[in-house]
């Protein structure tokens, strides 16, 4: 892929396949400034903060950042559109991390069987419920969510590829490790970073 001058990334990917771990990575190695999309659109007691709200939150970040910055997750359809590439202070480019189902599969019970054997806090007071694990319902069990997005994930993310989005395609942690490796180690100067896969 030809290199190209960016500094506003859109890290997403089904859960559990490394976004919030990756954009720490970034943001950690570059400077820039992190924005996590969970934290913004749950409010406590697995409560949808309010819509105006949470988008008044994520266009204050990015008019705060116009050096650049990374946010991760989805939110697709509660986004609608905000920080897409393209769009007028949106993302340089989407970075999509698409392990396999298998290993996305075994990331994200690990994660929500230790999230919720250790009562870890999320966001706002928020905690993995282990009654949710053994729910058919994917809106409330996080790896049936993640079994269920897999696929439509990829079907979105491939669109966008194909209607010529700037995406960057991660699909191990080998890929992911060479591609930060490749990030400048400091802070981005002024005109941007060479972020590109």
């Amino acid at each position: 892929m030809r290199g190209c001058r960016l500094v506003k990334l859109r890290i997403v990917g089904t859960s559990g396949s490394g976004k919030s771990r990756l954009a720490g990575e970034v943001a950690r190695r570059t400077g820039l400034p992190r924005l996590e999309l969970d934290e913004v659109f749950w409010d406590a007691d697995w409560e949808f903060r309010n819509l105006d709200e949470a988008r008044a939150l994520v266009r204050a970040f990015a008019d705060a950042h116009p050096e650049g910055w990374i946010v991760d997750g989805n939110w697709t359809t509660r986004l609608d559109g905000l920080l897409d590439p393209g769009t007028p202070g949106g993302a340089d480019r989407y970075v999509w991390l698409d392990p396999s189902r298998p290993i996305l599969m075994g990331r994200v019970i690990r994660r929500t069987l230790w999230r919720g054997i250790r009562r870890t806090e999320l966001w706002h007071g928020n905690r993995e419920n282990p009654a949710n694990w053994f729910r058919n319902d994917p809106q409330v069990n996080i790896m049936l969510w993640a079994w269920t997005q897999h696929a439509t994930t990829r079907e979105r993310m491939r669109a966008r590829e194909a209607a010529g989005v700037p995406v960057v395609r991660l699909s191990t942690r080998r890929e992911t490790d060479v591609w930060l490796a490749g990030l400048p180690a400091e802070p981005p100067p002024s005109d941007g970073l060479n972020l590109s896969g």
